[in-house]
């Protein structure tokens, strides 16, 4: 498989970095009483900070150089127990912020998860399903640390520089500038590498998705490359992939190392400049040995956060891009949603009336082509014709999966578009040749076509698909635990059981889109009573590859080319000998 298809994600955007980061502050307004407190404790810790200092000072200057030995151990006894509060307040403080950001990250991916659901099938069809799994999972995980700094590191530190400089100033304003000399430098530094750090990062979120991309699909397809023992190709292309991502991620944190270099570099200078101003221009004569002390001390106070800050704006810049990735999810907007004065689809009858239907899945592609016919209620209609034809997304239509870019799709003559989704299809029933199974009992996976589901009903309607049976054979039954997809029961089985899920859902409208292709021709004969009750007074839709399974049908639709070319009943096509009866004359050869 070749590594450029997973080389890119498929959507991104440019929005600048503060609104990123008001927007995720925002997810700790619910918890404002915390952060309160929080902040409460922080100023506690800051002032601690700035007055360990002068504890120092007042030690050297009013205590050890008169000898006064017991005012000396009054002072330190007053430190040592602010400063034994403080690193109480600190363990606190840590404790209410990992439980505040654990509960907002929960909150996004909820919002995420919650948002995806109502993505249209349009968004996936485009995505594969390992790098949406990376925005749910790793991208959100790595938005942890940025919530808890946003607010452990980015305040305190704030107030604490602007603190700190204030006191210097005060104190004295000479040794204040030279301890602040080595700012040009550092602020020179982050201009410069402040796009180029954003932009790695984002490239190594890209690398991380294209892996996740990767591994999800060569799991899935796992029965495919043993069977064609592809596993070298396979592994080759993964190392390409995490070497591609290893690279990526190095140079990243190349660029974020320069950032501590360059805060050093500046730290340095200050310290010397610092020292140079206080013994060479002032004069060791006119400055206290506690006030140097004092100054020496204050120095680190204030590069110290400068520190922090860097450290935090690496993790900003690096993280900054999975929150852009997170909410370019989140701010996907559906294109098939509910517009505005929708209203509730009463119960329906069953009649579907297509209505001069065009369609396209991508520009200039046409699926559906003027498509026009009228169904009354009760009536099974079956779709023919050639792979890539325009059956299923006939049905697709109906359900409102997709929306037509021409013509009206109506029900009981209501257009889909002027009903809400779910009261549409709510009254729909859809199986597919590839009808999914959670993970799970067989019992919650039939319950999935009707939540509020007695168990009799769950075993009334296996019984009608000829599904207890095999069912009732498994050691626990009904309660038996199925695996990922089902595996583990046969192909026929499982299919067994997502009609169970679906008659239990009692549909007005019933879509079966080769819902019996996966069947054995034993298991079909089983099914064909059950299906027939249920179709029964319900207007259906049967897609189906074998004509056998259609000679019933009140109406047979021959579909190609993205039009209905012919239309009747399974005698009258025959005797009409055009593309019907080829394609029967085929089948029983």
């Amino acid at each position: 498989m070749a590594v450029n298809s997973f080389k890119e994600d498929e959507w991104q955007s440019d929005v600048k970095k503060s609104v990123t980061v008001k927007r995720l502050l925002t997810y700790l307004l619910d918890y404002k009483k915390s952060i309160v407190t929080v902040l409460l404790i922080m100023a506690y810790c800051v002032t601690v900070s700035i007055i360990n200092p002068l504890f120092i000072e007042s030690a050297v200057d009013d205590y050890i150089t008169v000898k006064d030995f017991k005012g000396l151990a009054v002072l330190i006894g007053i430190a040592l127990a602010v400063n034994i509060v403080w690193i109480l307040l600190v363990k606190l403080r840590m404790h209410i912020m990992a439980k505040v950001t654990n509960s907002a990250i929960k909150t996004i991916r909820e919002e995420l998860f919650d948002h995806l659901q109502k993505l249209d099938f349009k968004f996936f069809d485009s995505r594969p399903t390992g790098k949406i799994l990376s925005r749910v999972i790793s991208d959100v995980n790595a938005l942890k640390g940025v919530l808890e700094k946003l607010v452990l590191t980015l305040i305190p530190d704030a107030v604490m520089l602007i603190a700190i400089i204030v006191v210097m100033l005060v104190k004295d304003f000479r040794l204040a500038l030279a301890a602040m000399a080595g700012l040009p430098i550092l602020l020179v530094s982050l201009l410069t590498l402040e796009n180029l750090c954003h932009k790695n990062w984002k490239i190594v979120r890209k690398k991380s998705s294209n892996v996740s991309a990767f591994v999800h699909e060569e799991i899935a397809g796992i029965r495919i490359v043993k069977s064609y023992n592809a596993e070298g190709e396979t592994l080759d292309t993964f190392d390409n992939l995490i070497g591609e991502h290893k690279g990526s991620f190095l140079k990243a944190v190349r660029i974020n190392d320069m950032y501590n270099s360059f805060i050093e570099i500046s730290w340095a200078v200050s310290s010397f400049a610092m020292y140079f101003v206080g013994i060479k221009v002032i004069g060791i004569d006119k400055l206290s040995i506690g006030t140097l002390l004092a100054f020496g001390t204050y120095i680190s106070l204030f590069w110290q956060p400068i520190a922090n800050l860097g450290d935090f704006y690496n993790q900003l810049i690096s993280n900054i891009a999975a929150a852009e990735r997170v909410f370019e999810v989140m701010d996907t907007p559906p294109e098939i949603r509910d517009g505005e004065g929708v209203e509730i689809m009463p119960d329906i009858e069953g009649s579907v009336t297509f209505d001069d239907v065009t369609f396209s899945y991508e520009d200039g592609v046409k699926v559906l082509k003027d498509v026009s016919f009228d169904i009354k209620p009760g009536k099974m209609i079956a779709l023919v014709g050639p792979t890539g034809a325009g059956k299923t997304t006939v049905v697709n239509l109906i359900s409102r999966f997709y929306d037509a870019e021409k013509g009206r799709v109506l029900i009981d003559g209501h257009d889909v578009k002027d009903v809400t989704i779910e009261s549409l299809r709510n009254q729909m029933g859809i199986m597919t040749q590839d009808n999914f199974l959670f993970s799970g009992t067989i019992r919650e996976n039939i319950r999935y076509g009707k939540l509020d589901a007695t168990d009799e009903e769950i075993e009334a309607a296996a019984k009608t698909v000829n599904a207890h049976d095999f069912i009732m054979k498994l050691e626990k039954g009904y309660d038996t635990e199925l695996a990922e997809r089902g595996s583990g029961l046969s192909v026929g089985q499982r299919q067994l059981i997502a009609f169970a899920r679906t008659i239990l859902s009692d549909p007005k409208i019933l879509i079966l889109d080769e819902a019996t292709s996966s069947i054995d021709t034993k298991s079909e004969l089983m099914v064909q009573a059950g299906i027939a009750a249920i179709l029964k007074g319900r207007t259906s839709f049967v897609i189906a590859h074998r004509l056998s399974t259609i000679r019933r049908a009140d109406r047979i639709f021959v579909v190609d080319d993205g039009r209905i070319v012919e239309e009747g009943t399974h005698e009258e096509l025959l005797a009409r000998k055009g593309m019907y009866y080829n394609l029967s004359t085929a089948q029983a050869v």
